[in-house]
């Protein structure tokens, strides 16, 4: 495998947000941030120039949600943040009933995606969170990888009105790419049996892990921020007629197999989908980077899974 030339260090998509705060509630008079303790302390300013409208619930999780239920009905538009564990999984209910069934919208912002918080343990990982919010009708997830399509993606969803889940995580790519919902050929055909050859889709920050992944391996490689709703449009033109497809993701793996299905239904296909496994857990702590190669979700693994699947 060969290395992947980079620029410098993108700044951590969760310090970006943090960042972005104060001049977002300067732009959108009617957005208030909800807080269950994590993050408060990083976002001084913010609460500084604009008292009343960043909101800290305490350790309380599902009160997290129902507050943003409350505010959404009461017009406003509430931008939520903790971790992913906190944020979508403990309060699952309250995200179904309060914003879900109550029609409303709000911007879901978390930390810590699949296992960043490894030493946290496993309360503070949550590989399954975009299976869970693609199981409720009406969201959009982002699962951004660099710290300028969380700015933007940010911005966007705080001036809109819908319900959306917006995936931090502590890998990230060295730049960033469009972040408008599409699917994006990242690395073409050459070598790769056309334009209709193996095609490779990785979500997010998982872009420059495939492309060192698969240098050597004769696929095309497609990137997206925005796994659901699925771009069904996008991937029917570049998978071609009789797909050969792996899709690559930072969180469990099969998440969104679903409408991968729907969207080849008339096309004889295989397809491959790489994550987190959903038959193992880790019980010991390491870093991400050990949880990354354990789960098979470092460039070697990746590699590994594609070629196998290639034959």
């Amino acid at each position: 495998m060969t290395a992947l030339a980079t620029a410098a260090p993108a700044l951590d998509l969760r310090t970006r947000f943090y960042d972005e705060l104060d001049p977002l509630l300067d732009a959108y008079p009617d957005v208030d941030v909800v807080l269950a303790v994590i993050g408060s302390g990083y976002m001084g300013r913010a609460i500084e120039r604009h008292p009343g409208r960043v909101i800290d619930v305490g350790i309380r999780e599902q009160a997290l949600i129902g507050v943003a239920g409350g505010l959404a009905l009461a017009g406003r538009r509430p931008i939520v943040h903790t971790f992913a564990s906190f944020l979508v999984e403990r309060p699952y209910e309250q995200v179904k009933l309060d914003l879900g069934h109550q029609d409303v919208g709000a911007v879901l912002v978390s930390a810590g995606a699949s296992y960043d918080v490894s030493a946290g343990g496993r309360t503070h990982q949550a590989p399954a969170d975009v299976a869970l919010i693609s199981a409720l009708p009406g969201w959009t997830v982002h699962v951004p990888g660099h710290a300028d399509e969380v700015a933007e993606l940010l911005h966007r969803e705080a001036a809109g009105t819908g319900r959306v889940y917006l995936r931090l995580s502590g890998q990230r790519n060295s730049r960033p790419h469009p972040v408008d919902g599409r699917l994006h050929l990242v690395r073409d055909g050459a070598g790769a049996g056309g334009e209709h050859g193996p095609l490779v889709v990785a979500v997010g920050p998982m872009l420059e892990t495939v492309l060192v992944a698969t240098a050597d391996l004769p696929v095309r490689v497609a990137w997206t921020a925005t796994p659901h709703p699925l771009d069904a449009e996008g991937l029917r033109a570049l998978a071609g007629p009789a797909p050969v497809l792996a899709v690559v993701t930072p969180y469990l793996e099969g998440t969104g197999a679903g409408e991968v299905a729907a969207a080849l239904v008339d096309r004889p296909s295989r397809v491959l989908h790489v994550g987190v496994p959903g038959e193992t857990e880790l019980r010991r702590y390491g870093t991400p980077r050990d949880h990354a190669a354990a789960h098979g979700l470092d460039a070697a693994g990746v590699r590994r899974r594609v070629a196998a699947f290639l034959g």
